[in-house]
C-alpha cells in the first residue's frame, strides 16, 4: 500500500492508527498541505532527516501519535530520544537534499490525484480519507 499523507493532520494520525494494526507493508509519500497545516513541510524534512540515520519510521509514528507536540524543541527531544546525532538531524532537516525529497512526494501525488490527506492506493486503486471498510476490504486478500 502506498500511503500519501501530511504529517501534522489529525485525519493522518487517525488513519495511522487503523493502518499500523493491519499486516500489511507501507511505503509513506510526503503530502504536506501547508495551506492548512504551516509545519507539514517541517515535519516531513524531520521524518526525512531521521531516516538519514536510520529512524523514519520511529519518526513518523511519533509525530502522528502525539499532535500536540509538534514544534522544534519536541523534534529536537524526540531526535535525542531516537539517539539521532543532533547537528547531523538539524543539518539534513534543512538541506536542500531533503526538501527535494519532500517535494518529489508531493508532486508525484499532485500527478497521482491526490487531492485530500490521508489517500491511501492498492493496486492503483485510490482511497482517499480515513481508511474504511472499502480500503480494509480491498486490503484483504482475494479467495
Amino acid at each position: 500500500m502506498i500511503e500519501y499523507a501530511d504529517l501534522e493532520c489529525p485525519y493522518c494520525a487517525r488513519a495511522h492508527l487503523i493502518l499500523k494494526e493491519l499486516p500489511i507493508q507501507r511505503v509513506f509519500r510526503h503530502f504536506p498541505v501547508v495551506s492548512k497545516h504551516p509545519r507539514a513541510r517541517v515535519l516531513s524534512a524531520a521524518a526525512e532527516a531521521a531516516g538519514l540515520q536510520g529512524r523514519f519510521w520511529e519518526m513518523h509514528d511519533s509525530l502522528l501519535e502525539d499532535q500536540g507536540h509538534l514544534d522544534d524543541p519536541h523534534l529536537w527531544r524526540r531526535a535525542q530520544e531516537f539517539g539521532l546525532d543532533l547537528e547531523r538531524f538539524e543539518a539534513d532537516r534543512r538541506s536542500a537534499a531533503v526538501a527535494g525529497r519532500v517535494e518529489r512526494d508531493f508532486r508525484g501525488g499532485i500527478r497521482a490525484g491526490v487531492t485530500t490527506t490521508p489517500t491511501q492506493f492498492v493496486a492503483g486503486q485510490a482511497h482517499p480519507g480515513v481508511p474504511g471498510e472499502r480500503l480494509l476490504a480491498a486490503l484483504r486478500p482475494g479467495p
